[in-house]
């Protein structure tokens, strides 16, 4: 179906091309769909890259094609092109969390973001620490959406931290790095994205002499050993998430991380790599974590109760 679908048309006459966002979920074909036009604008030359963003076919578009977008753009503008946005094709649902999470402001738009169920849209061009940690802390798993411990949040907040910290050191992203989020009530999910379009988890765990053979899910697995991270290995990009992973299997959440030519899911069914066979540069990582009444803690803040900690 056409709104399902993100297309890149020669505009009639003219030297732009139209890129008409389709509708985003999180579903993994809709991934596929948003690398497929990083992709087909690749391959632009220079001179050609006068984009116009259309939205007439997107019937819903979730934190990570914001994500996405955000750094699509920059990424056009960066190669020396031009990008105007209808904002008029906008439905108004998706106007509206455009606005609320800062997206619209952060285009130049004159629209306050506020409170609400979006963690808010941000591009990171360089690496502030503290400004990420209060940003994870208070705008994602700090807002009461998931009930876990103190100890706990800070030890997860820290390890997406580290996710921001390799992307911004190992990536080589001219651009920085970009996420976005959401509290999806409905479906009792609380999501993150965070995405860079640099050179990818495979080319910066080569520069590690042993893995030079890698292939991308070597790379991938590589990067999610148990006390592999950047501090570690400071020639390649380990990503150091095997306590995130042990929260997502208990919290029965999921973690997608997409980077090259491959991607990696952890849930309920296991450890699973594949590849996409489509070469996104960049990497991107999805965090979704169920919003339940269980209650989540370390083993040290443990204390007897009927509850189930973790």
């Amino acid at each position: 179906m056409l709104e399902e679908v993100s297309l890149l048309i020669p505009k009639k006459d003219t030297a732009h091309q139209v890129l008409h966002v389709g509708t985003v979920g999180s579903d993994p074909t809709d991934i596929r769909r948003l690398f497929k036009v990083w992709q087909s604008i690749e391959a632009l030359p220079s001179d050609s890259l006068n984009i116009e963003v259309n939205f007439h076919y997107c019937n819903f578009l979730n934190h990570l094609g914001v994500a996405f977008l955000g750094g699509l753009i920059q990424w056009i503008k960066h190669r020396g092109g031009n990008v105007t946005v209808d904002w008029s094709s906008l439905q108004k649902k998706i106007h509206a969390n455009l606005a609320q999470n800062g997206f619209l402001q952060a285009c130049g738009q004159q629209q306050q973001p506020w409170e609400g169920n979006s963690i808010p849209y941000r591009n990171d061009t360089t690496h502030d620490a503290n400004a990420i940690g209060d940003y994870l802390c208070s705008k994602w798993l700090g807002k009461g959406w998931v009930n876990i411990s103190p100890g706990l949040q800070a030890r997860i907040t820290g390890i997406v931290a580290e996710v921001y910290l390799n992307a911004s050191e190992h990536s080589h992203s001219p651009i920085g790095v970009f996420s976005c989020g959401q509290h999806y009530p409905k479906k009792g999910y609380l999501h993150l994205t965070v995405i860079d379009f640099g050179i990818g988890i495979a080319q910066s765990a080569r520069t590690v002499p042993s893995n030079q053979q890698f292939s991308s899910i070597d790379a991938l697995q590589w990067a999610l050993q148990r006390g592999t991270s950047t501090r570690e290995n400071e020639g390649g990009r380990g990503l150091g998430l095997h306590l995130l992973q042990d929260f997502i299997t208990v919290n029965q959440g999921a973690l997608y991380i997409f980077s090259n030519d491959s991607c990696v899911t952890i849930d309920n069914n296991g450890v699973n790599y594949k590849n996409t066979g489509i070469n996104f540069s960049g990497t991107l990582v999805d965090i979704a974590i169920k919003c339940d009444e269980s209650y989540y803690c370390l083993d040290s803040e443990a204390i007897p109760r009927t509850e189930p900690w973790f």
